[in-house]
């Protein structure tokens, strides 16, 4: 997300910045350039139009004319008006409410409404510490009312069952009443998607609403559909008393007008980003650490906090044992280092976190994703004992590594390169610290200079 729009804007900035000095000319020329990023990441024109005329008052100032480094001012002036573009800060979901804090779930059929129910869910319950019901009053899509069961199961909560003969209304206050009686924390209420704004549809939902009462009803949208998705949002906020917004399909949108939009046109903070189908791709919404990524001065809060969760300590500590005492890195640890990278977003979801480093668009391009699960795939067709001892694996072991893994010996061979590699500087670390390592590697990235060594 926000590809495009980072790029365009990291060239309009690095030129900025190299300015002597600020004139109201160059500013001006400067200005033209944000608004065209802007517009080009599909932002409502209305919103580029109030943004530019913000910055550019904020930019002619004194205090950024006559500053020592004037394009760096320049650069924070954009910096912040873009955090307030997209609403300052994190709103987190307010679950004050007296138990069951009920959260009510709206939006245009195909936005990804169901799985982001699952995605709540479990941030709540590993997050938050929330036992969570789920129920789907979704009584039109065919099998709507069995994914959510899937996925509730898939994530470990509690699933209340409803049947496509019942109504909405009769679902919702079922649950509720459930939901009390086993003293739920949180109950979420999966609706049904709207083609389009139908009146009967959005009276329903009106009904709906109004017999549960929630605490938080979440407009879910699809961001691909850049600023129409900011006036759906604005059209359902006329009938709904809506509370916040969650973007989903962020992954695959590479422009980000929805979320630069949205906060303006509906006056809703966008309160979770969406990206992917797996239960774990959804994050709260960071205004100010977003614009960070976007101007190319990475998200550490966010890295760390990945970190946190999904770095096993234990498995780390152990792992640190073993390097000290000069012992080499098997399968089994990379492995694990790999299945960690990836609960962390993968290689490039991390590159993308971390500020400016020196060709970064270029490598996070040689990014081949694909590459951890084949290679993962590789060290599973391995015996417990080859992932052990990797010197044990000659010809006839490589060719049946292959077989099972459905790559070919070439692909095998190229892993356990990358292995010895590897291990050889794990071994040199011992024995010489940090500096020796990094020496030994000249400097390049592990694995042949990118991931998986380009395999």
């Amino acid at each position: 997300m926000f590809d495009n729009l980072s790029d365009r804007l990291l060239t309009t900035v690095k030129r900025v910045r190299g300015q002597g000095r600020l004139t109201e000319d160059n500013i001006k020329e400067t200005l033209r350039d944000v608004r065209m990023a802007l517009l080009e990441a599909d932002v409502a024109l209305p919103v580029v139009k109030e943004f530019i005329e913000r910055v550019k008052t904020a930019a002619i100032g004194q205090d950024v004319l006559n500053s020592l480094s004037p394009g760096d001012v320049f650069v924070k002036v954009v910096n912040d008006e873009l955090v307030d573009l997209m609403g300052a800060a994190n709103e987190s979901l307010n679950l004050a409410a007296q138990p069951p804090a009920v959260i009510m779930m709206a939006g245009l059929q195909g936005a990804g409404k169901t799985t982001t129910v699952a995605k709540l869910a479990k941030l709540l319950k590993e997050r938050e510490n929330k036992k969570v019901m789920v129920v789907s009053c979704d009584v039109y899509r065919p099998a709507a009312i069995d994914q959510l069961q899937t996925l509730a199961d898939q994530v470990g909560v509690t699933f209340f069952p409803s049947s496509s003969d019942q109504k909405p209304v009769k679902i919702a206050n079922n649950a509720l009443s459930a939901a009390k009686k086993q003293f739920m924390d949180v109950l979420i209420v999966d609706t049904a998607g709207r083609l389009h704004i139908d009146d009967d549809m959005m009276d329903e939902i009106r009904q709906l609403n109004k017999a549960i009462n929630p605490v938080e009803t979440l407009f879910v949208v699809d961001s691909m559909t850049g600023q129409d998705a900011a006036n759906t949002a604005k059209a359902f906020d006329q009938a709904l008393p809506l509370t916040g917004v969650v973007l989903t399909k962020t992954d695959g949108d590479a422009r980000g007008g929805a979320a630069l939009s949205i906060r303006q046109i509906t006056g809703k903070p966008i309160k979770f980003l969406g990206a992917g189908e797996k239960v774990d791709a959804l994050e709260p919404f960071h205004p100010d650490r977003v614009v960070s990524r976007i101007l190319g001065m990475g998200d550490i809060l966010s890295l760390v906090e990945d970190a946190q969760r999904n770095v096993d300590v234990k498995k780390a500590e152990k792992m640190a044992k073993k390097f000290k005492k000069g012992k080499g890195f098997d399968f089994n640890d990379l492995k694990d280092q790999l299945e960690q990278m990836e609960n962390m977003g993968g290689l490039g979801g991390l590159m993308g976190k971390l500020p400016g480093m020196p060709n970064m668009e270029q490598m996070k391009a040689q990014v081949d994703e694909k590459q951890f699960s084949r290679t993962v795939a590789i060290i599973n067709s391995m015996t417990p004992k080859e992932r052990s001892f990797p010197a044990l694996i000659k010809g006839s072991r490589r060719k049946r590594i292959a077989n099972g893994a459905g790559v070919q010996v070439q692909d095998v061979n190229k892993v356990l390169k990358q292995q010895l590699q590897m291990s050889k500087m794990m071994k040199k670390m011992a024995k010489g610290g940090m500096a020796k390592m990094m020496r030994a590697m000249g400097g390049k990235m592990p694995m042949g200079g990118g991931p998986m060594g380009g395999m």
